[in-house]
């Protein structure tokens, strides 16, 4: 059954839309003092993950707060690889941690996609209570790390600032890389089908880390692995198409190729000139962004004008042959802890009045 407000999936299907629809990378999250209280009673970021009550406590938190068009899972994308095995915690100050990273070749043989009915059960919970909490007034969207994405934690055992290790595998060893990357293309499209059967109404694949490769890594590692997941995708739920959302972060360069996945919507990031990428993509597939987060700390004013600027980029949704180019609006990736809650209400309220402007 569609949600009473479906402006997001209708956008992201390239179908008419009375204004355009606005969700933002980690809605929930520490900007909001509710979060920040529920996170503290939790006692720590994965509890409050992998509790299924507080994962939908924290999903709802931005979409009571604002008119926003979406809310999406209240999750982290180490979730898959933790499910693995490999040992996720989280280190004060230096951010998520494997104990056992993928590094030799007996690392790599002893992986197997999780199935996740079994060890993310928890995070399906979730997505079968964040659907009947909200009553299907607005869509609930999914996700997961894309392949490439969940390899560099792998290998690196966390963040990186050089990816020298994740690399130094790609360019020494690219059968145990080809291998990783296999196992990664299971586990992302078992999962993401898994939270479609739960529930999911669209779905993401996250490329945080694609932008880090060459031009010819990119295409072996991350794209064509996307490709693969897009391609098993359970597209259709319950009698409704289940669309999907692809954003490489720093994938200026390959608008055209992702778009090519067979996804519904490319994620740009804000170092894109949104017009450019709509005359890029053309009729293929709808776009998602592409405000700059940092944006958002300048305050109300400074951010209203910049997302008026950045729908003016994309401009009216109807093309001149009468068909309709889908636009939701997003940041060009997640959002500032430091951003204060009534700046985002300004920028909710700016794009769905703005927006509506520019519709015949």
């Amino acid at each position: 059954m569609k949600p009473t407000n479906d402006t997001l999936l209708r956008a992201l299907l390239r179908q008419s839309t009375p204004y355009t629809p606005i969700w933002l990378m980690r809605q929930a999250g520490r900007y909001l003092p509710e979060y920040n209280a529920t996170r503290r009673r939790a006692g720590s970021f994965l509890a409050l993950a992998k509790s299924p009550e507080l994962a939908t406590e924290v999903t709802l938190q931005p979409v009571e707060r604002y008119p926003l068009d979406a809310a999406i899972l209240f999750s982290d994308i180490l979730t898959v690889p933790d499910a693995m095995g490999l040992g996720l915690h989280f280190v004060d100050g230096e951010g998520p941690k494997f104990a056992r990273p993928v590094r030799s070749e007996a690392d790599v043989a002893a992986l197997a996609a999780p199935d996740p009915e079994q060890s993310l059960r928890y995070v399906l919970d979730a997505v079968r209570s964040i659907r009947q909490a909200l009553s299907n007034r607005i869509p609930l969207i999914g996700f997961s790390g894309s392949p490439w994405t969940l390899a560099c934690y792998m290998v690196e055992g966390g963040g990186s600032e050089d990816f020298r290790l994740v690399k130094s595998m790609l360019y020494t060893r690219a059968d145990l890389m080809r291998q990783l990357l296999a196992v990664n293309v299971r586990a992302v499209t078992d999962y993401l089908n898994a939270q479609i059967r739960a529930g999911a109404q669209a779905v993401m694949l996250f490329d945080t880390w694609g932008g880090v490769l060459t031009d010819a890594a990119y295409r072996a590692c991350s794209l064509a692995t996307m490709a693969q997941v897009v391609g098993g995708l359970d597209r259709e739920h319950d009698g409704e198409r289940v669309p999907c959302i692809v954003f490489t972060k720093g994938g200026g360069l390959w608008l055209e190729d992702i778009a090519a996945t067979g996804c519904d919507a490319v994620g740009v990031d804000w170092v894109v000139d949104l017009g450019q990428a709509r005359a890029r993509i053309g009729t293929r597939c709808a776009l998602q962004g592409n405000l700059d987060p940092m944006v958002l700390l300048a305050g109300a004013q400074a951010s209203v004008e910049e997302a008026k600027r950045v729908l003016d980029a994309f401009g009216a949704p109807r093309r001149a042959d009468g068909g309709v180019d889908g636009h939701v609006f997003n940041l060009g990736h997640g959002i500032s802890q430091f951003t204060a809650p009534d700046v985002v209400a300004a920028l909710v309220e700016t794009v769905h009045s703005h927006s509506r402007k520019l519709r015949p």
